[in-house]
């Protein structure tokens, strides 16, 4: 009798991951298991890697070696099931084109080659626009936008492609605390629906708020799991070592959580 797993297939999945430039490892056997229905903070010091995990499971930077799996297949079949927002800094914000242009970007994966966007895909970029409130900007340049109104539009272009996993660098980075509670939001709506949502995050502060589970991350895997048992001062200490000076009020501020729970 031959038996078969029943197991449920992790949205993405990394196994001895390594990433080097210049023959400088950047990322040093990685392995992990994204789970479903999940808000997931990567956090970690400058240079840890944390971007490169994200451009490498997109298929962006080269693996020297181990491999990527998206639903239990090579990522380079299943890249169009993975929505990514980029740092805004990666982006040539001059290019002449408007944000709701931009937002069509994300329904090319639903095209045939060669394809042009139809009055579905332009339907579904303004319900995207309308979503984190672009609506009213769908025809400004995006170099006419603020820094909050170009991160807005990005989350709206990986909206639109309407997957399941999405890959997000630093979408807090440079905006206000309106934009900021909008994204949590919309974080939040795409949790509920089911998605799993990867983001490259610098506010250790704001992680238990947030997120449901973290990876610690510097060169190699510290930690990862649900953000109560492994957002843990001991755990910020591997991580960041002696820079742990920085983290003061947030190893005082988990110190007080975990009492409030036990009384």
């Amino acid at each position: 009798m031959t038996l078969t797993s029943s197991a449920p297939v992790a949205p993405i999945e990394v196994h001895d991951l390594t990433v080097a430039y210049h023959h400088r490892p950047v990322l040093w056997d990685v392995d992990a298991a994204f789970p479903e229905s999940k808000l997931i903070a990567v956090v970690g010091p400058n240079g840890a890697g944390k971007s490169t995990l994200i451009k490498a499971i997109m298929g962006l930077v080269p693996l020297a070696s181990g491999e990527v799996r998206v639903f239990g297949k090579p990522v380079n079949e299943t890249r169009r099931l993975v929505a990514y927002v980029p740092q805004r800094e990666s982006v040539d914000w001059d290019f002449p084109t408007t944000a709701l242009d931009v937002v069509l970007m994300g329904r090319y994966g639903h095209l045939s080659l060669f394809g042009r966007p139809r009055k579905r895909d332009r339907e579904i970029a303004r319900q995207s626009l309308e979503k984190v409130g672009m609506q009213d900007f769908a025809h400004r340049q995006i170099s006419q936008l603020s820094g909050g109104q170009q991160q807005r539009v990005f989350l709206a272009r990986a909206l639109a492609q309407q997957t399941r996993v999405y890959l997000m660098d630093e979408p807090f980075a440079g905006v206000d605390a309106a934009t900021e509670k909008a994204i949590v939001a919309l974080l939040q709506e795409l949790r509920a629906e089911g998605c799993t949502v990867v983001v490259v995050h610098h506010d250790l502060q704001s992680v238990p708020e947030y997120f449901d589970s973290v990876m610690l991350l510097n060169l190699r895997l510290v930690a990862f799991g649900d953000v109560e048992s492994t957002f843990t001062p001991e755990n910020l200490h591997k991580t960041y070592g002696g820079r742990l000076n920085l983290l003061t009020e947030v190893g005082e501020k988990l110190r007080r959580q975990e009492w409030n729970a036990r009384q």
